[in-house]
């Protein structure tokens, strides 16, 4: 079938937008936090194969493995998908899930009797039952601890709700107000990007519209391809090591081998350490997302988002490895820890094959989550996102100072900290950018932020702070690494602790401080532009000291000029003792 450029685009174009309309419905409608404010979660739509065609600018690491979810819904159902069906499920061993938190609405679309697509909403849900408020049960050893699992299920029947399901995921939830709300509009979102899809597919008859949606595939993959044949043949090994296992520290290796030929990858990830006890294992499609992040975001930032975009791309990943565990190791912490290394270790191989556009180290999150009231009339389970660490920079950007996880680039939203203080018993009392947290470089690392909370009342405090500790955030280029993060928590009559990287706490009211890490720095610090370094130093995102001392900047006492003699000089000096030729 011969089909028009012209009319392709226009119906990728109509796809995205339904998938961006299926999200405002979700905003508008949702009554978590989680998703009307921070907007944690990812609308896709699959072609009748389950084959991702369309998602909109949500949670990369949601949408990547959209696929996976979809083709386990049709192999447990086969032929048993009707008209007015709806699914849901989340397992990830049997659903084809990234973690159990994130729960997945996939409705099937029909026109002409005939099965055309499937609009579907990936949401994480603020809380599924488990060992912890929360979802996020950092002593749990298997899956069994991390909540209620879901294979492939009928939420929805020839257009009738299946209320005793319906209650039972209730039923499973610690906020089932909120769980109640939320399952609503993610139905609810699917139902209009459903009308959407269906009208188009109307206007261009079934076999055509089909035919588009496979023209949308092969147009993705020879995108990818023409990128991929830029870059030098070669094989790109990368590695990045974890400090613990959730439970003691001991150093776990992702081991990568990035091989490129014309215009295919092979992401090979064979010596990589095996699964570990604590939750952060990588299930299969979660892992598929991570690489599959990573190279979109390395290329052109108007690649297809699409699934026809890695055809050319083969991933070998060992059953048994931290990135392909077997049942039961629990996972509920992989979207965002390993999924945050898996993507570092993508980027560190392809900057041997192009340097030039590589991305410095984003730093690891820290924040923790507190949950209280549980069994009153008005629980609540809070997640400290005001504490999100500093990006990587790039050859021609500074990081940003905060934005949230990796994973999300840039996707998750900072909740509003007055609405916060109104839903939950918080008084934010800090956050501003960190002073000296981001990497230096010719282009500086992300600051961090230096964050300060009370909790108003007693609650269970979940820490999960990756962060804490030890530099996250590598230098790329001749930057430097970002400094590491601290949570500090001041309990009401008991004594000070700084927070573990991972544990569990039922504390009184309590004060909670943090510095977030900071992002890589790229390229020499003494390459950065003197009025960069002054804007920084008056911003209080650099020290007078760091100024002088790493930038080789000298400014006079009030911060208002640069001493260029001054500045040239040392940097002559700093340049020479450092080792530094141009």
């Amino acid at each position: 079938m011969n089909l028009d450029p012209i009319q392709l685009a226009l119906v990728q174009n109509r796809l995205d937008h339904v998938s961006r309309q299926m999200g405002w419905v979700m905003t508008r409608t949702a009554r978590s936090p989680i998703f009307n404010q921070s907007h944690d979660f990812s609308c896709f739509i699959t072609d009748p194969a389950g084959t991702l065609v369309s998602q909109a600018n949500g949670i990369p690491i949601h949408t990547g493995g959209g696929g996976f979810a979809v083709r386990a819904l049709l192999a447990a159902f086969a032929d048993d998908i009707a008209e007015g069906d709806v699914f849901l499920l989340n397992d990830p061993y049997v659903a084809g899930g990234n973690h159990l938190p994130d729960w997945v609405i996939a409705r099937p679309i029909f026109v002409d009797a005939t099965l055309v697509a499937f609009c579907c909403n990936r949401a994480h849900q603020s809380d599924i039952g488990g060992g912890a408020a929360g979802t996020y049960n950092a002593e749990a050893t298997e899956i069994f601890h991390e909540g209620v699992r879901l294979p492939p299920l009928k939420l929805i029947e020839a257009g009738g709700t299946r209320q005793d399901l319906w209650n039972l995921l209730l039923l499973n939830s610690r906020t089932p107000d909120l769980q109640d709300g939320d399952l609503r509009a993610m139905v609810g979102s699917t139902r209009i990007g459903g009308e959407r899809v269906a009208g188009l597919i109307a206007e261009l008859g079934v076999a055509s519209g089909l035919a588009y949606f496979e023209a949308i595939l092969d147009h993705a993959d020879r995108r990818f391809r023409t990128a991929l044949s830029e870059l030098p043949d070669g094989r790109y090994e990368a590695t990045e090591v974890i400090d613990n296992d959730c439970f003691e520290f001991r150093d776990i290796t992702i081991r990568l081998a990035l091989e490129i030929s014309a215009d295919t990858a092979r992401v090979d990830f064979t010596g990589t350490d095996g699964q570990i006890l604590g939750f952060k294992n990588s299930s299969l499609a979660n892992t598929y997302s991570a690489v599959y992040m990573a190279l979109a975001s390395y290329f052109e930032p108007d690649l297809p988002r699409n699934e026809g975009t890695f055809r050319g791309v083969e991933i070998t990943a060992p059953e048994g490895s931290i990135i392909n565990p077997r049942p039961p190791a629990p996972v509920t912490m992989c979207t965002v820890f390993v999924a945050h290394e898996i993507v570092h270790a993508v980027w560190k191989a392809l900057a041997e094959a192009d340097p030039a556009r590589s991305c410095a180290g984003w730093a690891k999150s820290i924040h923790s989550v507190t949950a209280g009231g549980i069994g009153s009339d008005r629980p609540f389970v809070l997640y400290h996102w005001h504490a999100m660490p500093g990006g990587g920079a790039t050859g021609n950007r500074d990081g940003f100072n905060t934005i949230g996880h990796l994973i999300a680039l840039g996707g998750l939203h900072l909740p509003n900290a007055e609405t916060y203080e109104q839903v939950y018993p918080i008084r934010i009392e800090r956050q501003e950018f960190r002073c000296d947290g981001g990497g230096p470089g010719e282009f500086r690392g992300g600051s961090g932020i230096d964050y300060e909370a009370r909790v108003l009342t007693a609650g269970e405090h979940t820490f999960r702070g990756e962060g804490v500790g030890a530099p996250s955030g590598f230098g790329i280029a001749g930057g430097e690494e970002g400094k590491g993060g601290v949570i500090t928590v001041y309990p009401e009559g008991q004594p000070d602790f700084e927070a573990p990287k991972y544990g569990k706490r039922n504390l009184p009211p309590a004060r909670i401080t943090a510095a977030s890490p900071g992002g890589g720095g790229w390229g020499e610090a003494l390459e950065r532009q003197p009025g960069s370094v002054l804007r920084d130093v008056r911003d209080g995102l650099v020290s007078f000291v760091a100024a002088r001392d790493t930038y080789g900047v000298v400014l006079d006492d009030a911060c208002h000029e640069i001493d260029n003699d001054a500045t040239n000089d040392l940097r002559t000096r700093l340049s020479q003792e450092r080792g530094i030729t141009s």
